[in-house]
């Protein structure tokens, strides 16, 4: 009896994980647009930096002749 029991609760317990992690799939959704714009955004960043930084670098280069 006590291992019905127990695979009840495990039942119950994986059915409730599974509607949660079903009515979350649209903020999880959302979630991952916002971190791949994040991301996206962050590489631009620092694209534009390290452009900037290798103008300076080759400036100096070029005015220390």
């Amino acid at each position: 009896m006590r291992e019905f029991l127990v695979g009840l609760i495990f039942l119950i317990a994986v059915l409730i994980l599974a509607g949660t992690g079903v009515l979350l799939m649209p903020f999880w959704m959302l979630l991952e647009a916002a971190l791949r714009m994040i991301l996206i955004l962050a590489f631009i960043i620092f694209c534009i930096w390290l452009l900037g930084k290798f103008i300076i670098f080759v400036w100096g280069k070029i005015k220390d002749r």
